[in-house]
């Protein structure tokens, strides 16, 4: 399925596009099919999508054929339900990150301070919510927590999933964000993960602490960037804060992001010597 709420995005920017080369505000618009400015508004924004409320703006506007086509297509999956809304008390957060993943061609993430979501085990997710508990509310249960990160696994690991790479600051390694008996068994699980060609469509490198990145740029957080099959879809980008995660679909706003990632990824390790470091690293912690 592709993901709702890019979908309400782009539905968003093609109805605000239809609106002002006919030069009509959004208050006509909102007379002309019986709604209020604020609910054109929310359309417009992509922070709703009522099929039938997309009908009667297309009519109004005049659109037909295969721009209706599209348009309409659009709406229907816009207001599809995903599989994360079934699962009780996944987070707000974390479902919003399974939202964006449906239907993703490429996802390209920089882990700053964790490891890479994809590889978690049950209990490096387990010891992340209780830590990240001391400064702020859980978002959902950690039951919700764990089925939530377990079905964000199984998705991109279908067939035809994404192609996913993602660059893990050595950072998240060498300061232990777990306690050793939970972390160490993490590191080999990626590292076996990787030499082992049980996810082909999945790369992590590991961005080394004294990497010298091109124009001494410097990451100053965590962020993935999405990109859709379908090239009217934005590209978009979610940048991870402790508080909330911010969502950018303006390409003037993404494409910094993406030639940040670009230099990052120059100077990060292949995935045999990512694999390397990990193991060297969990030999180093104490326990078998």
């Amino acid at each position: 399925m592709a993901s709702p709420h890019v979908r309400r995005l782009r539905l968003g920017m093609e109805l605000r596009a239809l609106r002002a080369g006919r030069n009509m505000t959004q208050a006509r618009v909102a007379r002309l099919i019986g709604k209020t400015r604020n609910d054109i508004s929310r359309l417009e924004n992509g922070q709703s999508a009522d099929p039938a409320d997309v009908l009667n703006i297309l009519e109004a506007l005049g659109v037909a054929d295969e721009q209706w086509t599209v348009l309409t297509a659009i709406a229907r999956d816009a207001v599809e339900p995903g599989w994360w809304e079934s699962v009780k008390h996944i987070g707000e957060r974390q479902a919003l990150y399974a939202n964006l993943e449906a239907g993703a061609a490429t996802i390209c993430t920089y882990e700053q301070t964790a490891l890479p979501w994809l590889l978690q085990t049950p209990d490096y997710v387990r010891s992340l919510a209780i830590s990240g508990a001391a400064i702020e509310p859980v978002s959902g249960t950690i039951d919700g927590i764990l089925a939530g990160r377990a079905g964000r696994q199984r998705n991109l690991r279908r067939p035809g999933g994404p192609a996913v790479e993602v660059l893990v600051d050595e950072l998240s390694v060498q300061r232990h964000g777990a306690p050793a008996a939970v972390l160490k068994p993490q590191l080999r699980h990626i590292a076996e993960a990787m030499t082992r060609g049980g996810l082909p469509n999945v790369r992590v490198r590991i961005l080394p602490i004294q990497a010298k990145i091109r124009d001494f740029l410097q990451p100053r957080c965590a962020f993935s960037i999405y990109a859709y099959p379908d090239p009217g879809d934005p590209r978009v980008v979610a940048i991870d804060t402790v508080t909330s995660d911010m969502i950018l679909t303006d390409e003037a706003q993404v494409a910094p992001y993406v030639r940040m990632y670009e230099r990052l990824r120059e100077t990060a390790l292949s995935p045999e010597e990512s694999a390397k470091l990990l193991i060297e690293a969990a030999d180093a912690l104490p326990g078998n």
